[in-house]
């Protein structure tokens, strides 16, 4: 059974969706892709290669995991719009209210995703 007023979590999640998308285009440089902006931030450097190297490893490892997170963050809104938010998408439980409140984007109950995580 989903949640019936969805309307706070839709927020939440436009919210974080947009801090997201604020964050990404702050770490690309703005309109230029991941890969031009990195180039153009270590260009000159004169520090080592092998620092730039896990600097460079790190912008790349954070526009990954955001990029993760807008991901979980819009299918969470898709499932808003499909009437099935807050039903575990693995097994179909209802996802407990607090759970959703920590983690609005959240598409398994504790038990499902702690099976995928092992996985």
């Amino acid at each position: 059974m989903p949640i019936h007023d969805t309307t706070p979590f839709q927020s939440l999640l436009q919210q974080q969706r947009t801090t997201l998308l604020g964050q990404l285009a702050t770490l690309r440089g703005g309109t230029v892709s991941r890969a031009e902006a990195s180039a153009a931030h270590f260009a000159g450097r004169e520090d080592s290669s092998a620092t730039v190297a896990s600097e460079r490893e790190l912008e790349f490892a954070l526009d990954s995991r955001e990029t993760g997170e807008l991901a979980a963050i819009d299918a969470a809104l898709l499932r808003i719009a499909a009437g099935t938010y807050g039903e575990c998408t693995d097994c179909g439980v209802k996802i407990p209210a607090t759970r959703l409140h920590a983690a609005p984007e959240a598409a398994r109950c504790i038990h499902c995703q702690e099976k995928a995580e092992q996985a």
